[in-house]
């Protein structure tokens, strides 16, 4: 059949082209949804909406390619995580964002179901009722579940998560829990809830330590104004601003009496509890109550145990560790702080001291406090308690002319306080020294002058218009557009109509991602027809290339990575997205055919294994190696969106830069390896090299990253000793030693050897080195290394953990 002339299609285009241009385009969003039917993640248009489309209810994103079905916001509108949500039912348990679906079954059950794992319900109403109807959004911004006669069968008001809105009761049956953080929508650690003596409190709640923060635990209920009997337990906020509660608990908002605000009330994950306003059209949230003014740092829980908050205005809260403490976690203030010391027993008098700090308290945790007392006896008190970490010698205030004591069996709630009356002293051993500035912990308080304002006054002359000139230009540009669009349906459907739609995807994906698609062509041309091999592994051979814009590259063609392009394009975008100065940064890939190719930065000096015998890696650049991998593999288990293992530690994959600073190389690349077939019984068999594998995967335990640890501590042995773990058989005849050995047994045995004094210490140091190095610094090593390489993975440390301890020796010598 003969192809229809393009100039028989123009009267067609152009009618669709008018018709279109009559008709404005609006989204699909839902009024309500009805028995029997599902909103899907993978449309956007799949929206629940108020009638005053005030508020909508969908699939919210909550990380990559993570989504969870919430209510948010939106009016004024807005798009993704900019949107703010104001309940979640699935906050612990993220969906795919593929094939995951909200559904009304039909025997009245609304379900969330997650694609990514076959099928799960990973959330649902537990309604059971044949008549249920169909689910809406009211104009209050609760989402309601009726029968056929309007009743309610489940509402949202009735199970909330960090936010109260108005008119929604917050009763004895529900409570408000904060997020995790500003950006993890997980439940966190804080709570709003009536007591059982009927109060509204707020209580820090981890897995280690709870306790009442607000109303102010010291105070007694008369003092604080609450009442303790109405059994009731209900409170609301009203569209106005005034928050009325059954034990006595009210306040009205600063901008109360304002109609058509938008509000909220929010459990932050901060501790504080706050009441938000907003104009209509604006969006910008304003805090118009909170629960803690001024305060901040009587919050619990905020800087965890072992440390200090301190407030100053100017520069918001702050956390530190204790004098003689450090940070347990780095970038995590929540885990509090660990000593940097030890004691042989909490109760020896020899081996200990107490350090006296000023403006310093930690609110409770007290073991048997003695009043009226002398401070020998407070020090003695603590002393002869081995569990007693310090204590507090304050003034009386019932018995005046007297003194307090307040031993403390955990540093928790700890506060700089300039107007503190008491001496907090600590138990540290004998041998700690510290300056001033450590023990003087006064918050210092400044006030910055207010700059400024200038109004500029920018006024805008309005011009006559010609009527007739704007008539020519506006008929102009319609006749213009509409030859554009003509060639461009034309060329679309009579060209292109053959070409595979999955470019348009990838293009999608790659706008998504962030970084370069590179075709096979560009990337043999780049390389030389792959002519300059520069590594090989397992997962594929690398090549140095030289981009079209002139950067080096190492160009790594994957040799096993069988998995679809779309699953193959959604793992490059986790790694892609992964960003570390000691992580090797990824510029982009290539996914064509069977072809699947990771295009990475150059690393000058190559690996870490291509080093290990050279004279240029000497003993600094050694314990710099350590602490920079450590570091990036703790970015991995702890830092990133997504938990990703390594699974393949080794001298081969620690890149080095051109000043040899490390680059841990391959990492999230098990995700790629034939996805679709791993299982968690043959997942040992995908990744790891003999010497460098954890017991785990042999032995059929779980695969956690502690794997990660004992690949690491190998390596690091292997950076100390220079022996390599790939062979039994080592010639030591100049360390006194020929015969069959296995690193890991010998390293221990030499340690005990050694004992406390060391001295036989250059039996286990790599003879490259020449006796040139640090020898405190070298214990930590090898001790650091034998912690990560013990059988049990539950004995060993966190990659956090063993950064902690590389750092304490880092500037050290």
């Amino acid at each position: 059949m003969a192809q229809p002339s393009s100039f028989l299609l123009l009267p067609l285009f152009l009618f669709l082209f008018l018709f279109l241009q009559s008709c404005p385009l609006s989204t699909s969003a839902l009024p309500s949804l009805a028995k029997g039917t599902s909103l899907s993640v993978e449309n956007p248009d799949d929206v629940l909406v108020s009638p005053s489309r005030a508020y909508s209810a969908g699939f919210f994103p909550v990380g990559d390619n993570a989504y969870g079905f919430a209510i948010w916001f939106s009016d004024p509108p807005c798009s993704g995580a900019a949107c703010t949500p104001v309940w979640m039912a699935n906050r612990e348990v993220p969906v795919n964002g593929r094939r995951s679906t909200f559904s009304l079954l039909d025997s009245g059950n609304l379900v969330l179901t997650d694609a990514g794992d076959t099928g799960r319900n990973v959330w649902s109403s537990g309604t059971s009722f044949h008549s249920a109807a169909e689910l809406r959004l009211n104009d209050t911004g609760n989402l309601v579940l009726t029968n056929g006669s309007r009743g309610v069968l489940w509402q949202s008001f009735e199970s909330p998560t960090d936010t109260l809105l108005p008119q929604q009761p917050l009763t004895r049956n529900t409570f408000l829990i904060s997020a995790r953080s500003k950006y993890n929508y997980s439940t966190g650690f804080y709570k709003l809830y009536f007591d059982n003596d009927n109060v509204l409190r707020l209580l820090f709640d981890d897995p280690s330590f709870s306790g009442v923060y607000w109303p102010f635990p010291w105070l007694l209920s008369s003092q604080f104004g609450r009442f303790l009997y109405n059994s009731s337990r209900i409170a609301v906020l009203d569209p106005l601003g005034f928050f009325q509660s059954s034990d006595n608990c009210s306040f009205y908002t600063s901008d109360y009496g304002v109609s058509a605000m938008q509000r909220r009330m929010t459990l932050d994950f901060d501790g504080n509890l706050r009441v938000y306003s907003r104009e209509p059209g604006s969006t910008v949230w304003k805090v118009t109550w909170e629960a803690i003014s001024g305060v901040p740092c009587f919050i619990h829980g905020v800087c965890g145990n072992n440390s200090l908050c301190s407030y100053d205005p100017a520069k918001e809260r702050r956390c530190s560790c204790v004098p003689g403490y450090v940070r347990k976690i780095p970038g995590d203030w929540s885990a509090g702080c660990v000593p940097d010391f030890t004691f042989s027993d909490g109760c020896v008098t020899d081996e200990i001291k107490f350090v006296k700090l000023l403006y310093v308290d930690f609110y409770g945790y007290d073991y048997n406090p003695i009043a009226n007392t002398t401070l020998e006896k407070c020090q003695q008190t603590c002393m002869n308690q081995c569990n007693c970490r310090g204590f507090l010698y304050r003034y009386s205030t019932s018995k005046p002319g007297t003194f307090d004591c307040f031993p403390k069996i955990e540093l928790l709630n700890g506060h700089n306080l300039p107007s503190s009356i008491g001496e907090f002293f600590i138990k540290v051993p004998k041998n700690k020294t510290f300056t001033v500035d450590q023990l003087v912990k006064r918050t210092q308080y400044s006030c910055p002058p207010t700059p400024e304002v200038k109004v500029v006054d920018m006024t805008y002359s309005k011009k006559g218009k010609n009527g007739v000139l704007n008539f020519m230009l506006w008929f102009a540009c319609v006749v213009g557009g509409i030859e554009i669009v003509v060639v461009f349906l034309v060329w679309f459907f009579l060209i292109r109509n053959q070409q595979d739609v999955t470019s348009a995807h990838q293009s999608y994906l790659l706008a998504a991602t962030g970084f370069n698609r590179f075709t096979y062509d560009e990337l043999k041309k780049a390389t030389r027809n792959f002519s300059k091999e520069i590594g090989r592994g397992a997962g594929g051979i690398v090549y140095k290339a030289l981009l079209p814009d002139d950067r080096v590259a190492a160009v790594k063609v994957l040799s096993n990575a069988t998995t679809g392009e779309a699953d193959f394009l959604a793992e490059v975008s986790t790694i892609g997205r992964v960003n570390h100065m000691n992580l090797i940064e990824m510029w982009g890939y290539c996914a064509e055919g069977k072809h699947r190719l990771l295009v990475y930065e150059f690393m000058e000096h190559g690996s870490l294994a291509q080093n290990l015998s050279s004279p240029e890696l000497h003993w600094k650049r050694r314990f710099d190696i350590a602490v920079g991998t450590a570091k990036g593999l703790a970015y991995l288990h702890e830092e990133c969106l997504e938990w990703v293992l390594h699974c393949d530690v080794k001298p081969q994959n620690i890149l080095l830069d051109s000043d040899y600073q490390p680059k841990v190389a391959d990492f999230g690349l098990s995700k790629l390896m034939d996805r679709g077939k791993v299982t968690s019984s043959d997942f040992s068999r995908i990744r790891g090299t003999r010497g460098y594998m954890a017991p785990e995967w042999v032995s059929n335990l779980s695969i956690t990253s502690k794997v990660d640890v004992y690949s690491y501590g190998i390596v690091m042995l292997e950076v100390a000793t220079g022996i390599s773990p790939m062979t039994s058989v080592h010639s030591l005849e100049s360390r006194g030693d020929a015969k069959q050995i296995q690193l890991v047994p010998w390293a221990r045995n030499k340690v005990n050897e050694l004992g406390r004094t060391g001295s036989r210490l250059e039996e286990m140091v790599d003879p490259a080195l020449k006796g040139d190095y640090d020898r405190k610094k070298m214990e930590v090593l090898i001790e650091v290394a034998l912690w990560c390489v013990e059988e049990n993975k539950d004995a060993r440390p966190t990659m956090s953990q063993v950064v902690e301890m590389l750092l304490r020796h880092e500037n050290d010598g």
